[in-house]
């Protein structure tokens, strides 16, 4: 059953069609709005299912004036830690929510060992920021660090005091109950990619995992704005000494000796290659996958290798909610699947969905250049789907989900987003549920987000291509527009991105062709290094 409730008018910044370059941000009074409301689903025994913006559920915000619709994850998280024992350890890219501070302090207060790693970026504390910090902040963070100064200056007088950071800045919380924490530079480095987990094991039993970040914009709302509900995310709450051993096992690969250690952590690619494990948890089988996935390893057993099978076993559906979709092997994965009839639907965060690297553009068909170039790797499906698009968010928040669900009875979720970056170079968490039950939640979420939706290819950004198109015509380029590389005219970097074609091989296409013309995939095969196997891997991908 589902049953209306009206949200009330606010007063907020909208920006529109800004990823695709157009249009522009201004000052509009939002109107009030008709939500569905579903009823409470049943929740799994061992996995339970949380989403901050779930509609059959409301809850009082702890530090804004409001009741409102959701799940409140930092409750969960807090009762968690609350249930502890004896350990407590917490991987999570970004950690600026003091009441999880608090708890985790009284917990370590009362004898349990707690440990804490955290992204570089986010390790120092907002209060301990210096005016040369601020300076160097870009568009995207300036705004990120006023809205929490706003957050930590309780009484408003511009000042943050000592009693107001020791009440508000989590990291200052931690850092004053001598509570240990590392970041990723801990092994010398200069950091991974990113240390993006967003994970947390208590007592070697209960298991936390989330895309949301550990803060007021991921789990609340930016704090500076009313109409802010949080970006949407979602959070399992897991029972299983077995499970929690496989991420305890992931932490302390990561913390090492921890603070003034041995530089023994290791992060990114530097850590041990674990493929996919499974683990049954009550009735549902779980696999787990940590990234990053060295090099040497094969793109199949990578952790994007394993969302490809376990979306291509899909036999009637598939539903993709996603902050970013930018792995071309992963989209060409697909295509087969579509064009056999399994009905994919993809939603993508607005700020990504159109922007010339989103696999995105390769379901609805479309190409969008960078510049006048085209990628090399790009693929536009030869039968393009028009059930992709961006879901309306409220005023400043994000789609920040990366789940997938599999024919209404898997589900793909972690902190992994779904890129090269994340697969190769971050330190992620994958999780895949086989369970009918988990998956319903799933699919709730993913139909509120459907509510209100763009599909297909907007007319904004069929300008744009047209746009590109004129203003290129007159650039020669060796990529058509169904992504093929001309083998005659394309530079060696552009060789150099084509499957199964390296530096080297790419040197020698460019000196045997300067020789003579290339007349097609036997002359190519002539060139030294050319095995039938690379040749088969080019395929449909160059011209002559």
């Amino acid at each position: 059953m589902l049953n209306r409730i009206v949200v009330s008018g606010a007063s907020a910044v909208l920006c529109i069609g800004l990823s695709l370059g157009l249009g522009a941000c201004q000052k509009q009074s939002i109107a009030p709005v008709t939500v569905l409301k579903s009823d409470t689903l049943s929740q799994d025994a061992k996995i339970q299912v949380y989403m901050n913006q779930n509609t059959s559920a409301e809850f009082k915000e702890p530090y804004r004036p409001m009741t409102r619709a959701g799940d409140n994850l930092e409750q969960q998280i807090i009762d968690t830690i609350n249930q502890a024992q004896s350990t407590i350890v917490v991987a999570v890219q970004e950690f600026r929510l003091p009441n999880i501070a608090k708890a985790l302090r009284d917990r370590a207060a009362a004898g349990i060992k707690v440990r804490v790693v955290l992204e570089n970026q986010y390790s120092k504390p907002y209060s301990a920021y210096t005016a040369a910090d601020i300076a160097q902040l870009d568009d995207h963070e300036k705004p990120r660090y006023e809205d929490a100064k706003r957050f930590i200056d309780v009484n408003t007088d511009g000042q943050l005091s000592t009693e107001e950071m020791a009440d508000r800045d989590a990291l200052v919380i931690l850092d004053r109950s001598n509570i240990p924490r590392i970041d990723d530079t801990a092994d010398g480095s200069k950091g991974s990619k990113l240390m993006h987990h967003k994970f947390m094991v208590v007592d070697g039993r209960w298991v936390i995992a989330t895309s949301a970040n550990w803060t007021m914009s991921d789990v609340f709302g930016d704090f500076g704005s009313s109409a802010s509900r949080g970006n949407a995310n979602n959070f399992l709450k897991i029972d299983s000494p077995e499970l929690a051993k496989l991420f305890t096992e992931e932490f302390n690969i990561m913390w090492g000796d921890g603070p003034g250690g041995k530089r023994d952590s290791r992060f990114g690619d530097r850590k041990p290659f674990r493929g996919a494990r499974q683990v049954k948890v009550g009735d549902a089988l779980v696999e787990i996958q940590f990234s990053a996935t060295p090099r040497k390893v094969s793109w199949q057993q990578s952790t994007n290798g394993l969302i490809a099978k376990t979306l291509t076993q899909a036999k009637s559906s598939i539903a993709m909610a996603l902050f970013v979709f930018s792995d071309q092997q992963l989209v060409n994965a697909l295509e087969p699947a579509s064009q056999r009839g399994v009905k994919i639907q993809t939603l993508i965060e607005p700020g990504f969905a159109y922007r010339y690297y989103s696999d995105g553009l390769d379901m609805l068909g479309v190409t969008l250049r960078d510049s006048c170039r085209i990628d090399p790797e790009n693929r536009p499906w030869k039968q393009p789907i028009k059930t992709v698009g961006v879901p309306k968010m409220p005023p400043g928040d994000l789609l920040h989900h990366k789940f997938g669900i599999v024919d209404d009875n898997t589900v793909v979720m972690g902190s992994h987003n779904w890129t090269e970056s994340a697969n190769r170079g971050n330190d992620e968490t994958l999780l895949v549920i086989h369970s009918k039950t988990i998956a319903a939640h799933y699919k709730r979420e993913f139909e509120r987000l459907m509510q209100s939706v763009t599909l297909g290819v907007p007319p904004a950004l069929q300008k744009k291509i047209a746009k590109q198109q004129d203003d290129c015509k007159h650039v020669k380029s060796s990529i058509d527009s169904s992504g093929r590389v001309n083998v005659n005219t394309a530079t060696a970097e552009e060789l150099d991105r084509l499957p199964g074609i390296g530096k080297k091989s790419a040197e020698r296409i460019v000196a045997a062709r300067q020789q003579r013309p290339l007349r097609g995939l036997q002359d190519l095969a002539q060139v030294p290094g050319m095995t039938p196997k690379k040749i088969q891997k080019l395929g449909d991908r160059v011209t002559f």
